[in-house]
This record gives C-alpha cells, structure tokens and sequence, in this order.
C-alpha cells in the first residue's frame, strides 16, 4: 500500500509539475522578469515574490547593506529551479491528497481524485489569495510572520470547513464547516505598510489571475494523475493473495 501511495504521488506530481511549470515560463514569467526591472529601480523597498503552487509565504528582502540573497541565474538556471520546485511541490501535494482519501476510506479514482484535489486548491490557493493575492516582486507586503500565520489560519479553516460541509454533510457540521470558511476573512490579512509602488496595478492584477488559474491547472492535474496512477498501479489478483 505505501510503495502504491509513493508511486501514485510520483507520478502524479511529475504530470502536474511539466504541465504547471511549462504554464509558469509561458504566463507567469515574463510578467516577474518585467516586475523585476520596476523592483531594481526600487533597492530600498521590501518585496515579495510569492510562490504560485506551494503557498502565499514569499520572502522579505534583505537590507541595502546586507549581502544580496542568491538567486538563480535568467535562462535554463531559473527554469530548471521552477520545475524543480514544482516538482516537490506537486510530489508532497499528491502524498496528501493519497493520506486524506486513505484516511477518510475513499478509494482513489479520476473523479475523486479530482473532487479532493479541488478541494485542495481552494484550501491552499483560492481562499488564501481573496486576503494575500499572489504578488510580483516591488508590491508592498505585511510582515512575513503575519502573512504566514493568517495564511495558515486560512488554509487549515477551509480545509476543515470543506471536510465538514462535503464529507459530515450535517447540519451542524454544515454551519460550523461554513463559519471556518468564513472566520479568518473576518478577522483580516494583514495589510502592507502605507507607500507608494511604481509597479503597474495592471501587471499585479494579471500576475495573480494567472497565478489562481495556473494553481487550479496544477491540482486538477494531481487529482486527475493520482486517481489514474492509483488505478494503473493496482497489484495482480495472484500478488494480492501471495
């Protein structure tokens, strides 16, 4: 069962990773090299760059006189590093998806895989992005620490919620799964400091449409490729009885 588990998450992550990564170079990419070129005019201005597929967390830069963080280089560096990133991403995504369909005794297949993976998009992408959307290096941001923890508040209510709502189905499962949906939107993400950016708000705008969309793209593709995966892995009748 778990050399199944592994190899359905291998595979899946691996499909998800070439369509989501080949997406990021094409949409997402040139609208980070064009943010860049604003964010250079701008050294003393914290920014963030925050990942498409693994979470809002991003990163602060460091001070003027401070050592500049390494990056890797334009071209085939920075291309290799994004599906690589991705791929692990898609790998440690897939893993969770298989948990919770084996922990809720759901047998993994094309459309469960898809229903849950969806379910998983909108826990750790779409609900986080209505307070924190994706941002292009030279935007303002809130402090790190509190962009994650709102970011985790967010992600695990939703999740909860949606468990509630989807799989408990009663009517007080139904109302509690809605109030943790809700709540972390009522409290608030955190805000960016008051300032001005010369970064276009319609560059800001396509990168974090193009960003959820890209994200739906990628978790689609994990559900999809772990229920085929899964269903493809199946051991022989006589392995079974061996």
């Amino acid at each position: 069962m778990i050399l199944r588990l592994l190899s359905a998450a291998l595979a899946a992550g691996f499909l998800a990773a070439i369509v989501a990564t080949g997406l990021q170079l094409a949409l997402t990419s040139p609208l980070i090299i064009e943010a860049e070129r604003y964010e250079a005019r701008e050294p003393t201005r914290a920014a963030q760059a925050l990942p498409i597929i693994l979470a809002h967390s991003g990163h602060d830069h460091a001070a003027p006189d401070a050592a500049p963080e390494w990056q890797p280089a334009p071209g085939f560096q920075r291309m290799a590093f994004t599906g690589l990133a991705t791929l692990v991403g898609g790998v440690g995504y897939a893993l969770l998806l298989g948990a919770v369909l084996m922990a809720l005794g759901r047998e993994p297949t094309l459309q469960t895989g898809l229903a849950f993976a969806l379910a998983g998009f909108a826990s750790v992408a779409l609900a986080p992005a209505l307070g924190l959307p994706p941002e292009l290096p030279g935007q303002e941001a809130a402090p790190i620490l509190a962009r994650q923890v709102w970011w985790a508040m967010t992600a695990v209510g939703t999740a909860m919620g949606l468990y509630l709502i989807g799989v408990r189905r009663s009517l007080i499962a139904i109302l509690g799964g809605l109030v943790l949906i809700v709540a972390p939107h009522v409290v608030g993400a955190p805000q960016p400091p008051a300032g001005t950016s010369e970064l276009p708000a319609t560059l800001a705008a396509q990168f974090a449409a193009r960003s959820l969309a890209i994200s739906a793209v990628f978790w689609a593709m994990i559900g999809l490729g772990f229920g085929w995966a899964w269903q493809s892995f199946t051991p022989a009748k006589g392995a079974r009885h061996a």
